[in-house]
């Protein structure tokens, strides 16, 4: 298989559903050892857990809020214990409350950003030791199309994503000297099971491959993304929602 990952150790945060989930699993399947980190949804970590071990890989599963620095530290150090270091780090964990301008308080505010971009940046700052004792390692973060494109609705959640696009360019030159990359993902429309089926038509026509994106989809652009493949690509953004274009 391309892009093949064998002897890796990867931690990929969100993991229990969706996206995170798509990622974890073709990790797995290119041979990275596999860190699962969930929050709330235990039943999807325990599927994944379980998808990987069926076809032979490796995985643990490790859980955290991202929001709090105290549980990424313990999920971090976990992940490294036991599968030996941590040589790519997928930062996917994120919260969208869909709510308008007014309706967002401090609290909510502080919630979404403290796991969106907060939590990306804390997460990162746990993995980079274990990285610059190899001087290798594969930061993908996960923003969104939104990181450019406003919506009409949640205001936090764009200004986050927005915000993460930034953290990858920065963090790229200044960890360049360390061996270890930095590059972004910015998904449009994925369907991961909230899509009613009332709406995934109107969506397709938006895009000339007549179709929204899949976590699969979005799995294979970040396997290639953390393999030697990719040792000279650093400080990217890569969108990637059906319409053909980079950002």
């Amino acid at each position: 298989m391309s892009h093949n990952l064998t002897g890796k150790s990867a931690l990929v945060t969100g993991a229990g559903t969706g996206i995170g989930k798509g990622i974890a699993l073709e990790l797995a399947r290119r041979g990275a050892k596999v860190a699962i980190h969930y929050n709330s949804s235990d039943a999807g970590a325990k599927d994944t857990q379980h998808q990987i071990e069926e076809f032979g890989g490796q995985c643990v599963t490790v859980q955290a809020d991202v929001a709090d620095r105290e549980q990424i530290m313990s999920m971090v150090d976990t992940a490294a214990a036991e599968h030996g270091g941590i040589d790519i780090l997928v930062n996917n964990a994120a919260l969208q409350l869909n709510l308008n301008w007014f309706d967002y308080t401090e609290e909510l505010y502080d919630r979404v950003m403290n796991i969106n971009l907060k939590g990306y940046w804390q997460c990162m700052q746990a993995v980079i030791p274990y990285m610059k004792e190899r001087h290798f390692g594969r930061i993908i973060n996960i923003s969104s199309v939104h990181g450019k494109r406003p919506t009409d609705f949640d205001v936090v959640y764009c200004m986050s994503k927005g915000g993460i696009k930034m953290l990858g360019r920065e963090s790229a030159i200044e960890l360049a000297r360390y061996g270890i990359t930095v590059n972004t993902i910015a998904p449009g429309a994925v369907d991961v099971g909230k899509f009613k089926a009332s709406h995934k038509e109107p969506n397709r026509k938006k895009f000339p491959l007549g179709r929204v994106g899949l976590p699969a989809d979005i799995a294979s652009l970040a396997c290639y993304v953390a393999s030697d493949e990719t040792s000279f690509m650093t400080g990217s953004t890569i969108r990637m929602d059906g319409a053909g274009m980079l950002m």
